[in-house]
């Protein structure tokens, strides 16, 4: 089978959630025997931190405008299986319409961003990938968000047939590895900063460490601006490549998750970060939201958090209370949440679709 896929980007992790997920997801797909072609614009800030350059058993396709990837698109499309066009493609508006010319591929579209998009539709703006006639022309609609997102997409863009294909993690990438002395943290957080996020931020983990000035915190991300409010016992790391991660996760005693502000509200959401974070065998303290528990068990594998005090009375706990709720969430997330699972979903919601339509065509 062949997937080709115009996205934001899988070269780049720099400020850019989508990266991780496609390669655990383009790796596991490699495994079962998919080959993947990846169009990319090669955008000069994705460029500058750029951490992968090639896809193992497939192709990526750096382009600098449209009109340059389009004779390429058009020769990848007339041998495709499944064409996908991803939320946040640069040109997705662009790359749909050729995708929906093209008859020989499954026509999908993946929304990674399903709560943002919503969230735009709500203020009457219009998106930058989907065009006006939303998405009512694809065969298949896949979203990472799940529950009440799945029937919003239905009614309000016309989508026909809607799936989620939630986060995930490669636990080939994200395990536990010796930690190191620069990423030390009692709570460690991993995240782009987002001023939706930030109220978050500040009650998770700004204000514990205000608490707790004897403790180490660690946040790593990017586009953190010059008046974020540091603390003496606040460190950061400007940008984190996938391949610190384990490192990272491995040497904090607590991790943080902060859902920014449309997903927490939609629910059904769940971090990259949670599975890989739980894969590192490290002890995850998040936000609330709905369906946190169809993927992690609050009290059991996760720690959930309301108020500042959820997460001071969470790095209170003793290292062999931390050590159980990290190693059942491990043991969920191997059994659950990786990029094979997501593989193994993906293949077989493409089939079930292919082989109904060509029921209805017989």
């Amino acid at each position: 089978m062949k997937l080709v896929i115009f996205g934001l980007s899988i070269s780049s992790s720099w400020g850019n959630g989508h990266a991780t997920l496609w390669r655990g997801l383009v790796r596991a797909l490699g495994r079962r025997g998919w080959t993947v072609v990846f169009f990319e614009r090669d955008l000069p800030y994705y460029a500058g931190a750029r951490d992968l350059h090639e896809i193992e058993d497939g192709e990526l396709i750096l382009y600098g405008d449209w009109d340059e990837a389009l004779p390429i698109a058009r020769r990848h499309l007339a041998d495709a299986d499944v064409a996908l066009v991803t939320s946040y493609c640069p040109d997705g508006i662009a790359a749909s319409d050729l995708v929906l010319s093209s008859p020989r591929p499954l026509h999908v579209f993946y929304d990674l961003d399903t709560p943002v998009t919503l969230s735009v539709l709500d203020r009457g703006e219009a998106t930058t990938y989907i065009g006006p006639r939303g998405l009512k022309d694809f065969d298949l609609v896949l979203s990472y968000t799940g529950g009440d997102a799945l029937d919003a997409l239905k009614s309000r863009l016309g989508a026909r047939i809607v799936a989620p294909l939630y986060g995930h993690v490669d636990p080939c990438v994200h395990r536990p590895t010796a930690p190191a002395a620069t990423y030390k943290a009692d709570l460690s957080y991993i995240g782009t900063y987002a001023e939706d996020r930030q109220a978050g931020v500040e009650a998770f983990f700004l204000e514990p460490a205000r608490r707790r000035p004897h403790l180490r915190f660690v946040i790593a991300g990017a586009q953190y601006p010059q008046d974020f409010p540091w603390a003496d016992n606040v460190y950061f790391v400007r940008h984190l490549p996938p391949e610190e991660h384990p490192a990272f996760y491995s040497s904090s005693r607590l991790t943080l998750n902060v859902t920014r502000r449309a997903m927490a509200k939609t629910g059904w959401c769940p971090s990259g970060r949670l599975f890989e974070a739980a894969s590192c065998g490290v002890p995850i303290v998040s936000d609330c939201w709905d369906g946190l528990e169809a993927f992690l068990e609050p009290g059991r594998e996760i720690l959930a958090a309301v108020t500042s005090d959820d997460v001071t009375d969470a790095l209170d706990l003793t290292d062999a209370e931390l050590r159980r709720i990290a190693e059942a969430a491990r043991d969920r997330v191997l059994s659950c949440h990786t990029s094979e699972h997501r593989a193994a979903d993906f293949e077989a919601i493409v089939n079930d679709v292919r082989s109904a339509a060509a029921g209805r065509a017989a």
